[in-house]
């Protein structure tokens, strides 16, 4: 057993989860304990009561109470959590979408259809593939941004826990450039603006609340509104195909939930098939509002996150990464013959 410990964090050990970084220093606590010595006020930081989930800052004090040894604790019976198998396959998949790395980040271009994190039925994802991401380095790479399911695209893990920090906070800071690429239904006029609309998550339908959908706010009711949060993000059109649908660049300049399919959902041009946010059986041939152009179009979601640039926390060098369109969206490009080469990288630095 034991005694009473109290350790400062440092920037090795920061954004990390309490229940996980104390999981790092003593392997053999379950985190029925975990959470026991949180709810008894035993584990605290600076001094206050705290969750398992409470995220660690730099300089906060840890207290830390006697410890049983792996043979006195409770969990002495459950054995160390073994590596999850990745399939052949699913490592050959995932290593294939990898299009950068270096001693500290990997780069995937994300395929659709694929969560970025476990959830109610998700057993396969992004964060539990990461095990093939491995290559030279003992440690997993981490997350440190997301993408929704469906959407594809730019997607960045860290590959050290001092780098996941980095990149979180640069994040989190929006110290990074993120351009995304979509096809919607209609052709918004004008063809470059943006939409200052907040959000506020609606409930879901489900028993765990699946379903969850975010409702579009006026700017000015977004402070009266509970849970609502102020949401901005810039468009512009780069081709469109008569007015039947339209070839978006769209930054989200926050970073909030479903922001971009709801923003252009909110504007009347949902992005080309969004079920959830523009009418799963709808199809908009011209003169009427849906998300399914029919056709040869698929009724896939077209939402791609196509280059992200950040400044390299290790290097200090400027990192610009792009993504090629998935399958169902090129075929799209194809059909319509939208090119890559006649558009602007960044359609909106004439504008800034």
């Amino acid at each position: 057993m034991s005694g009473v410990q109290t350790l400062e964090i440092t920037p090795a050990d920061a954004d990390q989860r309490l229940d996980r970084w104390l999981r790092r220093l003593f392997p053999h606590l379950g985190q029925g304990r975990i959470e026991k010595m949180c709810r008894k006020g035993e584990l605290r930081v600076d001094g206050g009561r705290v969750k398992s989930s409470h995220r660690l800052q730099v300089g906060q004090s840890v207290r830390i109470p006697p410890i049983p040894a792996p043979d006195d604790t409770e969990d002495k019976a459950a054995p160390p959590r073994p590596r999850s198998r990745v399939s052949d396959e699913d490592a050959a998949m995932i290593r294939a979408a990898v299009i950068y790395r270096d001693d500290h980040i990997i780069a995937l271009n994300k395929p659709p259809g694929l969560p970025v994190q476990g959830g109610s039925k998700q057993t396969r994802h992004v964060d539990g593939l990461a095990e093939a991401l491995r290559f030279d380095l003992d440690e997993k790479p981490r997350l440190v941004h997301r993408l929704d399911k469906d959407t594809s695209g730019v997607l960045i893990l860290a590959r050290t826990r001092q780098m996941a920090a980095d990149l979180t906070a640069a994040f989190r800071h929006r110290n990074t450039r993120k351009i995304y690429w979509a096809a919607v239904a209609g052709v918004p006029l004008p063809r470059m603006g943006t939409v200052k609309y907040g959000l506020v998550k609606a409930p879901g339908h489900g028993k765990g609340g699946e379903g969850e959908k975010m409702l579009c706010i006026h700017p000015r009711e977004v402070d009266n509104t509970p849970g609502a949060k102020h949401a901005t993000s810039d468009y512009a059109v780069l081709e469109n195909a008569g007015q039947r649908t339209a070839w978006m660049a769209l930054v989200p300049v926050t970073g909030r939930t479903h922001q971009l399919r709801a923003h252009m959902a909110e504007l009347g041009h949902p992005i080309v098939g969004d079920g959830k946010y523009g009418g799963s059986g709808q199809e908009n041939l011209g003169d009427g509002w849906g998300a399914q152009l029919g056709g040869d179009v698929s009724r896939k979601l077209h939402l791609h996150a196509r280059s992200l640039t950040i400044r390299h926390p290790a290097t200090g060098a400027r990192l610009h990464l792009t993504a090629p369109l998935p399958g169902h969206m090129a075929r799209t490009w194809d059909l319509f013959q939208w090119r890559a080469a006649d558009v602007p990288e960044d359609p909106f630095e004439e504008q800034e």
